[in-house]
C-alpha cells in the first residue's frame, strides 16, 4: 500500500516520495518483530492441517492475535519519539518534517497490520490463497481511492500531501483486518476449526514465541540493515535518494509474487511435514524455486530493456526533460535491481521453505551475520572511503548473490526434513491419514 502511496506523491513533489519511502522503511522496521513472530502463526496452522489436527488451528491462532494486542501499545509509543529517530538520519529539513508526519500516522495503523497478519495466517496455513488475494485487492482499491482523494484534495476533501497518504493507508490496514476478522469467526470455522476458542494457551503461546520470535528478529535485523543501506544512501543527496526510491519501489512491487511463491513454499513444506512426507516438501519447494526464477527471469529482461514501462508512472506529472539526471540514475538502478533478482528469489523460496520446518534458529543467526555485514560495508562505502550510488548498489548485489547462496545450501544439507513446530499425531505417510 505504501508503493501506491509514493506513485502519487511523486506526483506532487519528489521529497514527498523520498520522505514517504525512508519513513515507510523505519516504520516497517519497528513492525518487523512482532509482525515475523504473528506471521509464523500461518506455520503452526500449516502443520497442524497436515496432520489433521483442525481443532488445533483456531487457537494457533488466537495466540497470534493475542500476541498482536499485547506488542501494539510498543508500536504506538514510537510515536513521539519520531522527531528523535529522524534526526540521525541527517536527511534535508524539508525531508524530514515530512518524514515525521508520515512516520506518526503509519504508526496508528501498526496494531491493525499485526491483528490482519494473526487472522490471515488462518488462510494462508491451509493454502487458501484466493481468499487473502480477495481482500488484499479490495483493501488495495480502497488505499489507491483514498489516495487520490486525499493527497490531492478531490471531492470536497481538502488537499492533505503526505499526512493524507498516511490517512489512507491506516483506513486500508484497519479495514483489512475487520475483514479477517470477521472471515475467520464465521460459524463454519468456529464449529470445524475452533475459531471461537480464544483463550490464552500457554504451552501452544511458548512455542510460538520459541519458534516465530527468532522468526520476527531475522525478519527485523533484514529490514534494519536494508534501512540503514537507505538512510546512508539518502546522505548522498536528494537525486540519489530519489532514484532509489524509485528503484526500490519498482522492485518491491514486482517482487510481490516472489513473496507469494515463498509463502506458498513454507506452506507446502509445513503441510508435507505435518503429513511426514518430506520428499514432498522438497518437491514443493523445487517447483516453487522455478516458478519464481522463471518469472523473475521475464522480470529482469524487461528491466533491462523496457526500463521506462516502470518508471513513467512516477513522472506522469513531470514535463518532459525536467528530472533528467533521476530519470538515468533510476535506469542505471534498474540494471543493478536485474543483476540480483535470481538470487534474491532464490533466498526468499529457501529461507521461507525451512522456516516453515522450524528451522528458525539457523535463520537467525545468518541474519544476524550478514546483516551487520550489509550495515557495516554501506557505512564505509558512505562515510569512510565517499564512494557514490553505484558502489552503495554493487555492496547491496554482492550481499544478495551471498545470503542466496548461504540459504541454498542450508536447503540442500536436508537438516530441515525432521522438523516439526507442533505435537504430533500419527500419520499414516502413504494415505495422509490418522493411523
Amino acid at each position: 500500500m505504501t508503493f501506491i502511496d509514493r506513485v502519487f506523491l511523486k506526483w506532487e513533489s519528489g521529497e514527498a516520495m523520498a520522505a514517504a519511502f525512508s519513513s515507510s522503511m523505519l516504520w516497517f522496521t519497528l513492525l518487523c518483530m512482532p509482525l515475523g513472530t504473528c506471521m509464523y502463526c500461518a506455520t503452526f496452522v500449516s502443520q497442524y492441517f497436515g496432520n489433521h489436527q483442525p481443532q488445533r488451528i483456531g487457537p494457533a491462532v488466537w495466540q497470534g492475535v493475542w500476541l498482536s494486542i499485547c506488542f501494539s501499545p510498543l508500536l504506538l509509543a514510537a510515536i513521539p519519539f519520531a522527531p528523535l529517530l529522524f534526526s540521525f538520519a541527517q536527511h534535508p529539513e524539508t525531508v524530514t518534517q515530512l518524514e515525521i508526519i508520515y512516520f506518526q500516522i503509519l504508526c496508528c495503523g501498526a496494531p491493525a497490520m499485526l491483528i490482519a497478519q494473526a487472522f490471515c495466517s488462518f488462510y494462508a496455513g491451509q493454502g487458501q490463497t484466493r481468499i487473502m488475494m480477495c481482500v488484499d485487492s479490495l483493501v488495495a482499491i480502497v488505499n489507491l481511492v483514498l489516495d487520490y482523494l486525499w493527497i490531492f484534495g478531490k471531492a470536497g476533501f481538502p488537499a492533505m500531501g503526505i499526512a493524507g497518504a498516511g490517512y489512507a493507508t491506516v483506513v486500508a490496514l484497519w479495514l483489512k483486518a475487520l475483514i479477517y476478522a470477521l472471515l475467520v469467526l464465521q460459524r463454519h470455522h468456529r464449529v470445524k476449526f475452533s475459531t471461537g476458542n480464544w483463550k490464552l494457551d500457554p504451552s501452544l503461546l511458548r512455542r510460538l514465541l520459541y519458534y516465530g520470535a527468532p522468526s520476527g528478529f531475522q525478519f527485523l535485523i533484514d529490514v534494519l540493515g536494508f534501512t540503514v543501506f537507505v538512510v546512508l544512501v539518502g546522505r548522498l543527496g536528494a537525486i540519489e535518494a530519489e532514484a532509489s526510491s524509485m528503484a526500490f519501489s519498482i522492485s518491491t512491487l514486482s517482487f510481490m509474487p516472489i513473496w507469494g511463491f515463498s509463502q506458498a513454499a513454507a506452506i507446502l513444506v509445513g503441510q508435507y511435514l505435518g503429513e511426514n512426507r518430506d520428499d514432498l516438501a522438497a518437491r514443493g519447494t523445487w517447483t516453487s524455486l522455478q516458478i519464481a526464477l522463471t518469472y523473475m527471469t521475464v522480470i529482469s529482461v524487461l528491466y533491462l530493456t523496457v526500463p521506462q514501462l516502470f518508471l513513467k508512472p512516477f513522472f506522469l506529472d513531470t514535463p518532459e526533460g525536467q528530472n533528467y539526471e533521476i530519470w538515468i540514475m533510476s535506469l542505471t538502478l534498474l540494471r543493478f535491481v536485474a543483476a540480483y533478482n535470481m538470487l534474491d528469489a532464490t533466498m526468499m523460496i529457501f529461507v521461507n521453505a525451512i522456516k516453515g520446518a522450524g528451522d528458525t534458529p539457523f535463520v537467525l543467526k545468518v541474519s544476524g551475520v550478514m546483516a551487520s555485514l550489509m550495515m557495516l560495508g554501506s557505512w564505509l562505502v558512505v562515510e569512510k572511503f565517499h564512494g557514490g550510488i553505484y558502489s552503495c548498489w554493487a555492496l547491496l548485489t554482492s550481499w544478495v548473490w551471498s545470503v542466496g547462496v548461504i540459504y541454498a545450501f542450508r536447503f540442500l544439507g536436508g537438516k530441515w526434513r525432521t522438523m516439526r513446530v507442533i505435537e504430533q499425531q500419527p500419520v499414516n505417510a502413504e494415505s495422509g491419514q490418522e493411523s
